[in-house]
């Protein structure tokens, strides 16, 4: 059963949202990927926020460019966690979908995520889910561990290079 949701508004948005799903499978996170638009669908997207809980959901991440209210949309009728992505669609540069997920309204919280940080996304998703499953905790242990394993790895080639 899904764990995560991963909405978009369009599937243009794909190409960025796609980290996410590839993340969360890293960690063994099982997660399901929709289209649905907060002003072309908007029953849609309401209908599946409302029945995310029941149907095992435990974290949603949405991702919108432009006016970007998915996420807020989404976040207006569920419990559940939103993490919002916000995707560089347009002149604006993804700038105008930032603002519209972190500048939601009080009781709304939609935790955001930088411009296409949909990869952050996922790892915030498997972070929440971490705090009651220890098994997936490990995981992002190790991959933390991973990660600072290579930041040494790389400063010891730095720190042995000839710099002509």
């Amino acid at each position: 059963m899904a764990k995560v949701a991963i909405v978009m508004g369009s599937d243009s948005d794909l190409k960025v949202m796609a980290e996410s799903a590839k993340i969360l499978k890293s960690f063994g996170v099982e997660y399901e990927m929709i289209v649905a638009s907060a002003h072309r669908t908007p029953y849609k997207a309401l209908e599946y926020a409302q029945t995310a809980e029941e149907k095992g959901i435990e974290v949603i991440i949405a991702g919108a460019g432009a006016a970007a209210h998915l996420a807020g949309v989404l976040a207006a009728v569920t419990v559940l966690p939103v993490i919002g992505v916000p995707i560089n669609a347009t002149a604006l540069a993804g700038v105008d979908a930032l603002y519209a997920m972190v500048q939601m309204p009080s009781g709304i919280p939609v935790a955001t995520v930088a411009i296409n940080g949909a990869k952050n996304a996922g790892i915030l998703a498997a972070q929440i889910l971490a705090v009651k499953d220890g098994e997936l905790r490990q995981k992002l242990h190790a991959y933390k561990e991973k990660m600072a394993k290579e930041v040494e790895e790389k400063s010891l080639r730095v720190q042995n290079a000839v710099i002509e």
